[in-house]
């Protein structure tokens, strides 16, 4: 169901942009950098957090790491992981393919300002052998993220 609500979302919002699966799985940023022969920081890897009673999606470069004081302030509190169950049910999409696309309810996103330093980037498409190429910008836009300072 993930892979195939990501290429309805593509299909219905901006059908230029092809879903790529590849034969290697690319559900790490390792991994998917040398799956589609890129930097890992151009990855743009999803991350699902909790803060307090809120999901929200965190879209940041795959070599970034969330920054507990700016995260915290930005988001109005500590955000927490969640597990890979939880990760399931609130976007449909397993560990390692999670991305803002296709998602069965809207969440808020937010897209760290460390991809803004790359023309195109690279996020998973709702399953672990499946990314797309775009522009952060256009990413940011199709998914109606906030742009944020939360990554070290």
């Amino acid at each position: 169901m993930s892979l195939e609500s990501v290429r309805a979302f593509f299909s219905q919002q901006a059908a230029d942009i092809s879903v790529i699966e590849t034969e290697a799985s690319s559900a790490t940023v390792t991994l998917a950098a040398e799956a589609h022969g890129v930097d890992p920081a151009q990855i743009a890897k999803t991350i699902c957090v909790r803060v307090g009673d809120r999901v929200m999606l965190v879209v940041a470069s795959g070599t970034a790491r969330l920054d507990n004081r700016k995260s915290k302030d930005v988001l109005g509190g500590k955000p927490r992981m969640l597990d890979a169950e939880e990760v399931v049910a609130a976007t449909s999409h397993p560990v390692g393919g999670v991305c803002p696309f296709g998602l069965p309810t809207p969440l808020p996103i937010y897209c760290d300002v460390s991809l803004k330093r790359f023309d195109v980037v690279v996020p998973a498409a709702g399953a672990i052998n499946a990314a797309v190429r775009i522009s952060p910008d256009r990413m940011a836009e199709l998914v109606d993220a906030e742009w944020v300072d939360i990554c070290q």
